[in-house]
């Protein structure tokens, strides 16, 4: 999915659901300039800046990657089936996330996550209604939970309610690779 237009299908979707810029900006509680620069590929979002602009949109990042299929009766997935919930966007260190099979389907998000170095959830903390837990496979990564800060290494997980405000973050300079879930599916 390397070649993924995320303001182009920002655009698309916005304009399939009527809204204008502004209408959109409102909706989602982000400055007017900010959907217009994503529009444009002129920046690139945040995980939370990006959740947080579809939630004006009634959108996951799983339907904005990638449109409902079905494969609900799929067991097995190869890494190629793995559906990319981040896209390719330009600059920046990335978050890179792919889903096992239909979320929606099994009512539990099984992801797997990949943090360049430097790269960060965002400056605005994450919370919405699950659970979610993982295991980091590679790498050191920050995590904070609420007041709570941790650095975990490979083999080390992690576990909370996601409506305490919380991000991830590598202050490193190697790659992190995490293997997590989350009910209800949130992404």
């Amino acid at each position: 999915m390397d070649d993924f237009d995320l303001g182009a299908r920002l655009r698309t979707v916005r304009t399939e659901k009527g809204l204008s810029q502004r209408e959109l900006a409102l909706a989602a509680g982000v400055p007017h300039g900010q959907i217009s620069m994503l529009e444009t590929n002129r920046s690139s979002p945040s995980v939370a800046s990006l959740r947080k602009i579809l939630s004006g949109l009634s959108m996951s990042m799983a339907e904005f990657f990638d449109p409902p299929r079905d494969d609900a009766a799929q067991v097995f997935f190869s890494a190629d089936e793995r559906r990319n919930l981040t896209g390719r966007v330009a600059g920046g260190a990335r978050v890179t996330i792919t889903q096992v099979g239909d979320a929606r389907a099994h009512n539990l998000q099984i992801l797997h996550e990949i943090y360049e170095p430097g790269a960060d959830t965002g400056r605005a903390m994450l919370a919405h209604d699950s659970t979610e837990g993982g295991i980091v496979i590679t790498g050191e990564l920050e995590v904070t939970v609420g007041a709570q800060v941790r650095v975990l290494r490979a083999g080390d997980g992690f576990l909370f309610d996601s409506t305490v405000p919380h991000r991830f973050r590598n202050l490193s300079d190697a790659e992190v690779v995490v293997v997590s879930a989350c009910t209800p599916p949130w992404l």
